[in-house]
């Protein structure tokens, strides 16, 4: 996990002139400087669309949301590979059947009946199978 710390260090690169804010052409210009490609229009859109403050500018707590989403978004599409890699038939859910199986295959024996009472644990709606949101719970 990234700390404050480590954002303040980023975002005092971004900000060139030291003026507590990253413009859209400092923002440009040093992610090119890193190997990125970012256009000047392309720079001013990201830049409105995370001013939260209306000044055309990036604020360090800009940053550290658009930093702490990305990570946010890293982490649902993992969830969603796991979740597909025990959806055995593509159905959406994953059933006992599913679970057993993929546990068989990590090693980990389990019976169709100790299967279901893992899924009962947190099938939140009572429907014998888990929807990728009951997965998530489940995963946190």
């Amino acid at each position: 996990m990234v700390n404050a710390e480590e954002f303040e260090v980023v975002f005092r690169r971004l900000d060139e002139d030291g003026d507590g804010k990253v413009s859209p052409s400092e923002l440009s210009h040093r992610l090119s400087l890193i190997g990125g490609d970012l256009l000047m229009k392309e720079a001013e859109l990201a830049v409105e669309s995370l001013d939260s403050d209306g000044d055309g500018l990036l604020g360090l707590e800009d940053l550290v949301r658009l930093m702490e989403a990305g990570g946010e978004e890293e982490k649902l599409h993992d969830l969603r590979e796991a979740f597909r890699l025990y959806d055995m038939d593509n159905c959406g859910f994953i059933r006992a059947k599913d679970l057993k199986t993929m546990l068989g295959r990590l090693g980990e024996s389990r019976s169709i009946d100790e299967c279901e009472v893992m899924i009962n644990k947190f099938d939140l709606n009572g429907d014998g199978v888990l929807s990728f949101e009951e997965f998530m719970v489940m995963m946190k």
